[in-house]
């Protein structure tokens, strides 16, 4: 297969790379914050240190209502999405072991399942006045190929028996580029006086899940640790719809031997479909010098996948000259192996007039190391490059607190920000940036902000929570990369999304 086509790209590395505020409602209603509180499920994903804070074993599970609404905008126009969807996030043991020492008296083990991240998203949108086309930027890369290097017969067929940019076998045999007379350079269907308009629509599907061993304990109620063993399984699915609608545009004559001005409708139609396993590994400690306060760190090696790619397109075509049809490219499988960054989190938490918890947070995700390779073991080094020249680290404040109403009953509140990954200089446009398959279009998330509340009811060893979680990202859609000076078609995506999240659970 052409090694262009099993390329890999920066932004792929960042699609299964994301983070998501995802855990037990007492979690979530608190923004995360628990780097250093720990005794919670959800610990056990961000600082193994909190399973060595439990004096008894636990059992529990969550679950999650989340309401997805996205609105695009793009010159006035705005189109809004919405899906609703049910899921559990987290469930998961903890066992507690006395072992009536007093240098270490507890030490504990625990087991869970969580949510990483949900990749579920849709979003479409409108752009008018087009100023350049797909094809024009399909044309500008494909300068070069020979038409009969492009060109579909019943004895050769380009995807495979060619090393020509899949893409612009798609295309060339759709006649969205033309060749310029018998030379290897092509023109596309914008042309001087062309007008048009575009639109798109993007569905993202898939998770990641987390299963998880940790052990923990700690020194003289003073020091707590744990380290923890993860084993992840990722799906993801992303298929995205682009078309154009474009007047007076340059389009193939009927009998394809030269062209003229006419209108054109094309339409390119992806999907991606990526799944794998990887591992991680985590440790940390909470440090309490006096019962008022505590101090948290945490570090966790990147995950390690092996994945496995399919990507397929189609095409549409239909122009006023009478050349119509569709096109459909071969179905590409194959493997290839990912490196997510590295997390590193320190936080500190206080106890006021003993019935407050005030929580607060920083985490560091270094979205620059991320790294792609082969399945052999090969780094793309061009790839890799990429991801150095596009993102930067990221970085995540949590804030959390909690205050004891009576001694069952306690309410809740958080706040998470999640700065861009992103490079200044990339997230202005004007760079060239690359993408994998035969899709040409890429989203940068900037910020992210969630506003968290909730309550929680104590009885016994039983516990039930419940938490409000509002996300507010905000990102912006590119139907192609600018090229040669040409902006390309962009859209303005916000989502607001809402989910409530129950936890129920029993402490023995």
């Amino acid at each position: 297969m052409p090694s262009v086509m099993l390329a890999q790209s920066a932004i792929d590395a960042y699609q299964l790379s994301q983070g998501d505020l995802k855990g037990t409602a007492r979690f979530v209603s608190m923004g995360g914050a628990f780097s250093a509180l720990g005794g919670d499920l959800s610990t056990l994903t961000q600082n193994p240190a909190g399973i060595g804070v439990y004096r008894s074993s636990e059992i529990g599970v969550t679950l999650d209502l989340n309401i997805q609404s996205t609105a695009t905008t793009a010159f006035g126009n705005t189109l809004k999405s919405d899906q609703t969807k049910v899921y559990c996030p987290n469930f998961g043991y903890i066992g507690s072991v006395r072992l009536n020492n007093d240098v270490m008296p507890m030490f504990n083990y625990g087991v869970s399942y969580g949510r990483v991240v949900s990749f579920d998203r849709l979003y479409r949108g409108k752009i008018s006045n087009l100023s350049t086309s797909v094809s024009n930027f399909i044309a500008d890369f494909s300068n070069g190929y020979s038409p009969a290097d492009l060109g579909m017969t019943n004895s050769y067929n380009p995807y495979w028996d060619s090393n020509a940019d899949w893409l612009s076998i798609l295309a060339y045999n759709s006649y969205m580029i033309n060749p310029i007379g018998n030379s290897s350079d092509y023109n596309g269907l914008y042309q001087k006086g062309t007008t048009g308009n575009s639109e798109f629509n993007v569905r993202e599907r898939g998770y990641v899940d987390e299963f998880l061993l940790n052990f923990g304990g700690n020194f003289v109620d003073m020091v707590y640790w744990g380290i923890g063993l993860g084993i992840t399984d990722i799906d993801y699915v992303n298929q995205t719809f682009y078309d154009e609608e474009l007047q007076n545009a340059r389009i193939s004559s009927y009998d394809g031997a030269s062209t003229m001005n006419g209108d054109a409708y094309i339409t390119l139609d992806n999907f991606k479909h990526v799944s794998g396993t990887g591992y991680n590994f985590k440790a940390g400690l909470i440090v309490k010098p006096i019962n008022e306060f505590r101090l948290g760190l945490a570090v966790h090696t990147p995950t390690y996948y092996d994945l496995r790619h399919d990507y397929d397109a189609v095409s549409t075509f239909s122009y006023s000259s009478g050349v119509e049809g569709d096109d459909y490219t071969e179905v590409a499988v194959f493997d290839s192996k990912l490196r997510t960054p590295w997390k590193f989190m320190v936080g500190a938490a206080g106890v006021l007039g003993g019935r407050a918890i005030l929580s607060i947070d920083y985490e560091y995700d270094a979205y620059n190391e991320m790294a792609l390779k082969d399945n052999y073991g090969y780094y793309y080094d061009d790839v890799n490059d990429d991801i150095n020249h596009y993102y930067q680290g990221q970085n995540i404040i949590r804030v959390g607190a909690e205050y004891r109403v009576t001694p069952n009953f306690s309410l809740r509140a958080g706040y998470n920000c999640q700065l861009s990954n992103v490079k200044n200089e990339v997230q202005k446009g004007g760079e060239y940036i690359y993408t994998s398959g035969t899709d040409p279009s890429y989203t940068f998330d900037n910020k992210t902000q969630y506003v968290t509340g909730g309550l929680g009811f104590r009885t016994g060893g039983f516990y039930i929570d419940a938490a409000y979680v509002y996300k507010n990202r905000k990102s912006e859609f590119h139907a192609f990369t600018d090229f040669n000076g040409y902006d390309a078609p962009k859209a303005y995506v916000k989502d607001n999304n809402s989910s409530v999240v129950m936890s129920i659970g029993y402490k023995f």
